[in-house]
């Protein structure tokens, strides 16, 4: 599929989706979200697509925010769904992706730009990087799960902080906060991000889609997560690739997992 604002491309089991709006510092638009659904989709549809990573194009951005013209003569209503649509079609649906997705972040990633990468299963960053939710600093707040991902991944007290000063912290901090996994050089970044994707590609990609299933579940409200990771558990084991994986290691062999 051609995108306008978009490069898709998959090598080896590994689909990298690349944002490119370099003039716009990669910012989102809502055409650009709406082409960002669509790729995921496609990818996770492929049964050749073992993980996705997503990455900005050029050096400077991985998304520095999102397409403030579009919505700023926005009423109540008109911004109250654009933040629920936003996240029913991209950053909720990320989250809950059954593929596993690597956030490669180059550069900034201020508002909806963080609130992507935290919609993604974890995330790399590269030196250069700057993260942070500026929204209140233009009378509004996160509205793409800002307020609720960047607690759960660095704690209320920083998140409050952050949130409310509007401030960017870089990578060595957001590393520290474990708002991000691994931090590199920017030549390595892609290197990096791609040899951890490799490492996942060898095991279960039937057990993944089950981890993701119970690792969500225990940040949704109502939702028992050890239930969850109890159900996950034991559909695993109808699975061709517990019979295989289970085989293998009695036969003292690597596992050549089927993927069902």
């Amino acid at each position: 599929m051609a995108y306008n604002n978009l490069i898709a491309q998959t090598n080896n089991g590994i689909a990298t989706i690349t944002i490119n709006r370099p003039k716009k510092l990669n910012a989102l638009n809502m055409e650009t979200i709406q082409e960002l659904h669509e790729a995921f989709k496609d990818a996770n549809k492929d049964t050749q697509v073992k993980v996705i990573i997503l990455t900005g194009s050029g050096e400077k951005a991985f998304v520095a925010g999102a397409d403030i013209s579009e919505f700023a003569d926005f009423d109540e209503k008109e911004g109250g769904e654009l933040a629920a649509k936003g996240q029913k079609l991209l950053f909720d649906y990320i989250e809950a992706l059954s593929t596993p997705v690597i956030a490669a972040v180059n550069g900034f990633a201020l508002g909806g730009g963080l609130e992507l990468a935290m919609a993604c299963h974890f995330r790399v960053a590269s030196i250069n990087a700057k993260m942070g939710l500026p929204e209140v600093s233009l009378g509004v707040i996160p509205g793409y799960g800002g307020t609720q991902r960047l607690p759960q991944l660095v704690g209320k007290g920083r998140a409050m902080e952050m949130v409310m000063t509007a401030g960017m912290i870089d990578a060595n901090q957001a590393l520290e906060y474990g708002l991000v996994n691994h931090v590199t050089s920017e030549d390595e970044l892609m290197a990096l991000t791609e040899k951890i994707a490799g490492k996942i590609m060898r095991n279960s990609s039937v057990a993944i889609k089950a981890v993701i299933k119970a690792i969500n579940a225990n940040y949704k409200d109502g939702v028992d997560g050890f239930k969850t990771e109890i159900k996950q558990f034991g559909k695993c084991f109808g699975t061709e690739d517990f019979k295989e994986g289970t085989t293998a290691f009695l036969e003292k062999r690597k596992a050549d997992f089927p993927g069902k």
